[in-house]
């Protein structure tokens, strides 16, 4: 998955990320593979806009799992409204694939949700209890090893340089272990697939 994340609260306002599932007939995978490519690649022109990406059905005939970050609901909701996103669901001759199902996610449900899964979410105690798990090891490292190198800086830059390496090692690193390892007590009840 592409794309960056600015933190989950922006000017007292949370990002949001839109996911849908999408069920594409037998045959037509290139196709709409092509065409989710073409989408994410409009999107990622539009105002807010802060990343997507497109997640291969886990078995054949599941949904595929499109999904879509933005700033805050406005944003998010301009993208549905512009004509560009519309010129991509117009009915016209090659849709092979139908939306199955929608969620909106924001906050720390952006971090802690499957975006193969669109099953609830956990309860807020849960997810700000995995999100500390996840933020204390990166606190930990980012003052032992970073902080050192940036004492030079104005305030304002080492808060920046600190929050946006944060972001990403949340994201991409600490988030998905944490989910990982702690998705029985996330989501009872849910299978565990291999990764």
């Amino acid at each position: 998955m592409s794309g960056s994340s600015r933190g989950t609260v922006l000017a007292g306002r949370a990002d949001v990320a839109l996911i849908a599932a999408r069920v594409v007939e037998p045959g037509h995978e290139e196709s709409f593979r092509q065409w989710a490519r073409d989408v994410l690649a409009a999107a990622a022109e539009a105002p807010g806009n802060l990343g997507g990406g497109l997640f291969h059905p886990a078995e054949d005939g599941a949904p595929w799992i499109f999904v879509h970050r933005f700033r805050d609901h406005g944003t998010l909701q301009g993208w549905i409204d512009s004509p560009q996103r519309a010129e991509f669901f117009a009915p016209h001759e090659g849709h092979r694939h139908t939306e199955v199902a929608r969620r909106e996610l924001t906050g720390l449900e952006g971090w802690i949700a499957d975006p193969g899964s669109l099953a609830a979410t956990p309860p807020r105690w849960k997810m700000a209890a995995s999100s500390a798990l996840g933020i204390f090891p990166v606190s930990l490292l980012g003052s032992a090893f970073l902080t050192p190198h940036l004492k030079g800086l104005p305030q304002v830059a080492r808060t920046a340089v600190f929050a946006a390496l944060f972001s990403v090692l949340m994201t991409y690193a600490a988030m998905p272990a944490v989910t990982r390892i702690l998705r029985r007590w996330l989501s009872p009840g849910t299978p565990i697939t291999q990764q």
